[in-house]
């Protein structure tokens, strides 16, 4: 698929679901990508953490892709840059902050050198073939949350990124109303908008208002008090440090991404007056009431510091009478892992206050009155839902036709949709997916590796090696060990029985190498399913002697 002289809307992630935002416009026999984020694998992906998108699309036309540009710097938006930007070959496009967290993750990998970073300044604006670029700051939980304005031979695209309306934002200097109108005064063709919260009737609220529960919570606390909260959210960790100012409590960072941010912070002019942090002894040393930990892992994150800090596996340590303050949302999905940390918190006799025990969080995106207030600003002739699962498209797309505008059009990753001329209209389905990061290795998510390993983690593997000579007779006995197959208390029961039937379809299944394996595979896995109910993999090794 090339462009012809059309605008051409193509989201490979981010569009029938929340996170690994990457979206393409295409016009004029180019395109333009805008932003290549990454998810967190759940647990129908065993052994995963990280999951990319499926860049095959534009991977078979890179020929034809000018650049990627990104709106802000949350992982769903930059998470997959170190995995898949290399092999596009194209330049990457962001503002300052942005591009500290960027730059930081391609030296890791090693990448400073193949992928070229170009910084452009807030509200700055470049072009790209056919497309003009132009960042217009909004609010959001991290530095630099940045709308694109997209010019087009066609018309004009206002893409959101992450965003919501702030009258106090702790960072950075948002569009104000005049201006976003005054953009919609000149027109905009479509609006690609965050569907997030679109089911949320009240507007988002303002960081200024955290600040004050904050601080209610924590001047009541006599102990120590840990603050969990999203890394990326350098907006809070500006709060918390007044917070930790206003109730006289020296600050402890617990987290390596929160040192990132706060590092990348400081260094582009953000978080410059935040408080001198203390190291984990000295946290440890001062009387608990003069010590706030801000930690990681407010998701149950198992590797992050508040789990490791609640079972009992770091430096810093909590204890009854301690309070652990969760100033994050819960993302669904997280429930389990979240109330396992909880639990054992609750078990130490440690307090715990949520969001909805007080005002400690405020989201980073729109609800329905600042969603409605950006319509009659913008004053879009379309909208084009992004950033949510089909039930949060759906409803932002019904929204915006109660809000009088015009045109809309619910599309989902592989969606290719025609903006102009004569749009909205979905020309056809490309492909996409999912690839994993498998330790250093990219796979398929749905390939045969992870196929085998849901096999293994669902029914256990079982590895049967026996000897054979010439004749097709069995040498010796027959080894079976067996990992993850359920039967505990009868094991040596069940190994003499699988043993056996190895035996007896080795004797049966003379022919040729293949046809025995499978026989003495089938025999052994039928054994396991008549013991257990389960079928595991079950692998055969014969050796000739």
């Amino acid at each position: 698929m090339k462009p012809g002289n059309e605008l051409l809307f193509l989201a490979l992630g981010g569009s029938g679901e929340i996170g690994m935002n990457v979206n393409l416009y295409g016009c004029q026999g180019k395109w333009v990508m805008v932003d290549l984020g990454m998810t967190f694998a759940d647990p129908a992906y065993p052994g995963i953490d990280l999951i990319l998108p499926d860049l095959a699309f534009i991977e078979e036309r890179k020929a034809d892709l000018l650049g990627i540009v990104l709106t802000h710097g949350h992982e769903d938006h930059i998470g997959a840059i170190p995995y898949l930007a290399a092999d596009l070959g194209v330049p990457l496009y962001a503002t300052p902050f942005t591009a500290g967290l960027i730059a930081g993750k391609l030296e890791e990998e090693g990448l400073t050198d193949e992928v070229k970073l170009k910084v452009v300044d807030m509200e700055g604006d470049f072009r790209l073939g056919p497309f003009g670029f132009r960042y217009i700051p909004l609010a959001h939980s991290i530095p630099e949350g940045n709308a694109l304005l997209i010019d087009t031979p066609y018309g004009r695209v206002f893409h959101t990124g992450d965003w919501k309306l702030d009258d106090s934002p702790q960072l950075g200097d948002p569009s104000t109303e005049a201006e976003l109108r005054a953009i919609g005064d000149e027109g905009v063709l479509a609006l690609v908008c965050d569907s997030t919260n679109v089911f949320q009737d009240q507007a988002s609220g303002s960081e200024a208002t955290v600040r004050e529960g904050l601080d209610e919570v924590i001047s009541a606390a006599e102990g120590r008090v840990l603050v969990t909260t999203f890394a990326s959210n350098a907006a809070r960790l500006k709060t918390l440090g007044h917070v930790a100012q206003d109730t006289g409590r020296k600050v402890c960072v617990a987290g390596r991404s929160l040192d990132r941010i706060l590092r990348v912070s400081k260094s582009v002019g953000y978080l410059t007056d935040f408080p001198e942090t203390i190291d984990f002894d000295e946290a440890m040393q001062l009387p608990r009431r003069e010590v706030m930990i801000i930690a990681t892992g407010g998701q149950g994150e198992y590797r992050a510091a508040l789990a490791r800090i609640a079972f009992d596996q770091h430096k810093l340590k909590l204890d009854a009478g301690d309070l652990v303050v969760f100033s994050s949302k819960q993302i669904p999905g997280n429930e389990i892992a979240i109330g396992r940390i909880q639990n054992e918190l609750a078990a130490k006799g440690i307090a715990m206050i949520t969001d909805r025990q007080a005002e400690v969080h405020v989201s980073g995106h729109p609800g329905r009155p600042e969603l409605a207030s950006m319509y009659q600003w913008i004053r879009p002739q379309i909208i084009v839902p992004v950033h949510g699962e089909m039930r949060h498209m759906a409803e932002q797309a019904r929204f915006a036709r109660m809000c009088q505008v015009p045109h809309g059009i619910v599309q989902k990753n592989g969606d290719l949709v025609r903006l102009a001329p004569e749009g909205p209209e979905k020309l056809g389905e490309e492909r996409v997916g999912r690839l994993v990061l498998d330790g250093d290795v990219i796979l398929a998510a749905d390939g045969s590796t992870m196929n085998e390993r849901r096999k293994i983690a669902n029914n256990g593997v079982i590895s049967v090696a026996l000897a054979m000579d010439d004749n097709d007779r069995v040498v010796g006995d027959v080894q079976i060990s067996l990992e993850g197959v359920p039967v505990e208390e009868d094991r040596d029961a069940f190994l003499e029985e699988a043993c056996d039937a190895a035996s007896d379809a080795a004797r049966k299944n003379s022919g040729s190498e293949s046809k025995l394996r499978e026989g003495i595979r089938l025999a052994v896995r039928r054994c396991a399913t008549d013991w257990t109910g389960k079928k595991p993999v079950v692998d055969v090794l014969i050796v000739r002697v």
